[in-house]
């Protein structure tokens, strides 16, 4: 320790006490894309975002029109959320010119607007949630009903959501593995 910096005036990590603490990056930001990640990755990137947009909502004090309490239910909602935060990420970097928030202030109010758009089209609400509508094209069988169901516990509804989503995901694993001829590792 510098011996001109007097103990007291030490920041140390622990110190800040906020919504949206936890373990620095270990490696620098990069694009998830969540169709491909390892069961153990998938809930870690859940839980991590899952936690930025607590953060996101209470700080700027977005509305359920913006980003409404079911937003883990619908894919176009998981993306544009992931794809912010790695933005945020990248122009909060400390390699970054000081410059780069003012870019992701102005590309964080497209982002809301199209927020705004999904949430309408899909139709979550603050108190209920049901799976966006989906199109049949000709030939296809018809879309099934879409019914709201009400939530009362939304942590408890998300925890069950992201363990349920990797369940699957280590299946379709566990199936992709049983697939492979043990003498070549290729698909049977």
């Amino acid at each position: 320790m510098d011996e001109n910096i007097a103990e007291e005036e030490v920041v140390e990590e622990d110190d800040f006490d906020t919504e949206f603490d936890g373990p620095l990056l270990v490696e620098p930001p990069r694009p998830i894309n969540w169709n491909l990640l390892s069961p153990d990755d998938l809930e870690a990137e859940w839980l991590e975002l899952n936690r930025w947009v607590h953060w996101l909502r209470r700080t700027y004090g977005l509305p359920a029109a913006v980003i409404p309490p079911f937003w883990h239910r619908h894919p176009e909602l998981l993306w544009e959320l992931s794809a912010l935060h790695l933005h945020w990420l990248c122009c909060y970097d400390s390699e970054k010119s000081g410059s780069a928030p003012l870019a992701w202030h102005r590309d964080f109010a497209d982002a809301r607007l199209r927020l705004r758009e999904w949430v309408a089209a899909n139709g979550t609400r603050l108190d209920r949630d049901r799976p966006t509508r989906q199109t049949s094209w000709p030939g296809e069988p018809p879309a099934p009903p879409v019914e709201d169901i009400v939530i009362d516990d939304r942590e408890t509804e998300f925890i069950e959501f992201v363990m349920s989503e990797v369940a699957k995901r280590r299946e379709e694993e566990d199936s992709f593995y049983r697939s492979l001829d043990p003498a070549t590792g290729e698909v049977a």
